[in-house]
């Protein structure tokens, strides 16, 4: 738990830098680039759905389990003691996203506070998969708090759920089921067999998780009711059984709505509102997301501070 501390501080004020991601490239590249030569080698296309479920599987748990198994390795070398708990910190720092999502996020929210929308669509375009020109000042900010409600889930709480729970393997192990799903996890005709497995196993992974983020922006919202019945009303609208628990806590915070139609580059999906009836967001309601994130984080790094508090005394 006190690695986590020293790996929250840390995220929290370098981000990943640019230098060293250029040195070194990252740990989740670096998943991905296993999981795409998985990919070339065992989805084949003459091969039959249920062959291909199969060997989606195999490259799944493959993946996870050298993940998890490199984690126990690391960890097992570690010496103990304060030089330990920060060389562990170190080592689970880049598997948290925590400045990268609020970086990302404000890039859009500046511009569109300024009106210009050429700059936010850009933005926007780095963290959604939406065809920007297709959004108007209320689309791009929807789209910018979608993305922000969903990666504190994905890219915050869940690494940090898991790795209170299990340390260093844990945190490891959930990246590596995160990065298979959003690299094979989609329902294209490439993916849509040898993607399943990973996909519900992400699913699995994101249950607790997801819930928690909902919960924890409720609470530091200020507007804890609204939220939460927002997220008891409408998260089951979202396609995904997740998403839609951060999403629909964000909204009910803010008293906007999210979701609805978008267009994608092939096609436009019509999904539901979340929080119908209430307005769109303005470019101000995005910077009020944004403090509810940072907030959030705030919360997450007292409890972790707590947790291990506790663990201390009780040791």
């Amino acid at each position: 738990m006190s690695a986590m501390i020293v790996a929250l501080l840390i995220d929290t004020g370098l981000g990943w830098p640019a230098a060293i991601f250029r040195a070194i490239g990252h740990p989740v590249t670096w998943i991905g680039r296993l999981i795409g030569k998985l990919d070339d080698w065992l989805n084949l296309e003459q091969a039959q759905p249920w062959q291909r479920r199969l060997a989606g599987l195999i490259a799944a748990l493959a993946v996870i389990g050298l993940a998890v198994e490199t984690a126990l390795v690391l960890r097992g070398l570690l010496p103990g003691g304060l030089t330990g708990t920060l060389l562990e910190g170190l080592l689970i720092w880049p598997f948290l996203a925590v400045r990268s999502l609020h970086d990302h996020v404000m890039a859009v929210a500046r511009p569109l506070a300024l009106g210009d929308m050429d700059r936010a669509r850009g933005a926007v375009a780095m963290i959604v998969g939406r065809d920007p020109d297709s959004l108007d000042e209320a689309g791009v900010a929807r789209a910018a708090m979608e993305s922000l409600a969903e990666n504190a889930s994905d890219g915050v709480v869940a690494p940090w759920f898991w790795g209170m729970v299990f340390g260093l393997p844990g945190i490891v192990g959930y990246k590596a089921i995160n990065t298979l799903d959003s690299m094979i996890g989609h329902r294209t005709p490439r993916h849509e067999a040898f993607g399943w497995a990973a996909a519900r196993i992400d699913d699995v992974a994101n249950l607790i998780p997801a819930r928690l983020t909902g919960l924890i922006f409720a609470s530091v919202s200020g507007r804890w009711r609204p939220a939460l019945a927002v997220m008891a009303r409408d998260a089951h609208h979202h396609r995904s059984p997740n998403a839609g628990w951060p999403e629909a806590a964000m909204a009910g915070a803010l008293g906007v709505r999210l979701s609805g139609p978008r267009v994608y580059a092939d096609r436009i999906a019509e999904e539901p509102w979340v929080n119908a009836g209430a307005p769109d967001p303005k470019p101000a309601d995005l910077l009020r997301g944004l403090r509810v994130y940072r907030q959030a984080v705030a919360a997450i790094l007292a409890a972790t501070i707590l947790f291990a508090a506790l663990a201390a005394l009780w040791s």
